[in-house]
């Protein structure tokens, strides 16, 4: 790992596979998409489809 300084800012250089192990441990701790049930997923798309709706006309 390297420090780089461009415009009085430290930046660091890391290899490519530490930089993509950085990127899978964030994604891991990211929240997981919310699961709905088919009635509640149903209800949201009416309501979509109804907000698209007015903004059309």
């Amino acid at each position: 790992m390297n420090t780089v300084s461009i415009d009085k800012k430290k930046f660091v250089v890391i290899s490519q596979k530490e930089y993509e192990s950085l990127l899978t441990k964030a994604a891991r701790k990211a929240p997981l998409a919310k699961k709905m049930s088919l009635a509640a997923g149903k209800k949201m798309a009416y309501k979509l489809i109804d907000k698209w709706a007015k903004e059309r006309l």
